[in-house]
């Protein structure tokens, strides 16, 4: 069998044979700090060993499942790489428009010999990708605010404790995660949580355990959004995204802290897409298997407060490359970040998003 390297050396030939810059891969990401930090952790340090390849940074990730879908009726797939959600990624492959990856055979095994399979385990939600990131919608609090002589706040369930917790509320102003929580917080267990919400009797119920908090709520539609109703104190708790209440926490220096139980994780990473020559593909899975090892996951950590996927990765993860600041407490997956977690069930969610959505928002305009 050829190694990676001899593969890559192959397609390079190709690649400039054909008329292509040889060093040339387009990489499409979202863009901002995330990009950054996948350049840094990623992209610079395999230029770096491979002088011979040049990444192009493309940031049209928003957009990805319609330009592949354009690209693919085309037969003129100009990415090499694209990172996505796990939904996005779920639908992606149902439509052929992406590869399949063998994770063993593709990707670096851990340090201790783990094979990749084993460890991305629970993160890997269809064989067209590969998870890159965790992130999670979990709970912010103003400490200002907290009522004297009271405890913190746990997490997500305590939204649901106007006694102990009094004041507003902050919440999606989308059903997901919002229903698991309501279905959970009511004493439902998390592996009939997704039956349930198939009913109308388990929507209801969903409904009506959001219903006790409604009227102390304010609804955000972007993770921004959330962040400043917090800063501003408009709101004592509310759910938002990990990353971005770090951001308030160590760079704003805001009086806010994460109640992190009930936290739902969401996932971003790598797909390939279908029908590439050979010896592009060949250049493609010859990153992939440098960028997602163990050592290069964890870097990314330096750079923003979202958690790599390998569970070997978390180890490995250090101090911020610029606050002063410990990573690894930060990270969703930290096993001291609550007692609850969950994977959204991102297939699902595919199946059942539109009539819920429907649904939700007839709730709230009522």
């Amino acid at each position: 069998m050829q190694s990676r390297k001899t593969m890559l050396a192959i397609s390079v030939l190709a690649l400039s044979a054909g008329g292509v810059t040889a060093q040339d891969l387009t990489i499409v990401s979202w863009g901002g700090a995330y990009s950054d930090s996948q350049q840094k952790a990623y992209n610079e340090p395999y230029m770096a060993a491979n002088p011979d390849v040049r990444i192009i940074n493309d940031e049209s990730a928003s957009e990805a499942v319609a330009k592949l879908r354009a690209m693919s009726e085309a037969g003129n797939v100009t990415w090499d790489l694209v990172d996505v959600e796990a939904a996005d990624a779920v639908r992606l492959c149902d439509e052929g428009l992406v590869e399949p990856i063998d994770f063993d055979n593709m990707l670096a095994a851990a340090p201790d010999g783990t094979p990749a399979s084993e460890d991305f385990g629970e993160m890997i939600v269809t064989e067209c990708f590969i998870p890159e990131i965790v992130f999670s919608t979990t709970i912010g609090y103003r400490t200002d605010q907290l009522p004297d002589g009271v405890a913190p706040p746990a997490g997500a369930c305590d939204l649901f404790d106007l006694e102990t917790y009094p004041g507003r509320r902050a919440l999606n102003k989308h059903p997901i995660v919002n229903m698991e929580w309501a279905l959970l917080c009511d004493g439902v267990a998390y592996e009939d949580v997704y039956d349930m919400l198939e009913t109308p009797e388990g929507q209801d119920r969903a409904f009506a355990k959001l219903d006790t908090i409604k009227d102390h709520t304010l609804w955000w539609s972007s993770g921004a959004e959330a962040i400043q109703l917090l800063a501003d104190g408009e709101v004592f708790m509310g759910s938002a995204y990990n990353g971005r209440l770090f951001s308030a926490m160590f760079e704003q220096n805001q009086p806010i802290a994460i109640a992190w139980d009930h936290q739902v994780y969401e996932l971003d990473g790598w797909v390939v897409p279908a029908g590439l020559p050979d010896d592009r593909k060949a250049a493609v899975m010859d990153y992939l298997y440098f960028a997602t090892d163990s050592q290069r996951l964890a870097d990314q950590a330096k750079y923003i407060p979202y958690a790599p996927a390998r569970a070997s990765s978390i180890a490995l993860v250090g101090k911020h490359s610029e606050l002063d600041v410990e990573m690894a407490p930060q990270m969703p997956t930290n096993p001291a970040n609550g007692a609850h977690r969950y994977l959204n069930n991102f297939v699902w969610w595919a199946d059942h998003r539109d009539d819920l959505d429907a649904k939700f928002q007839s709730w709230l305009a009522n």
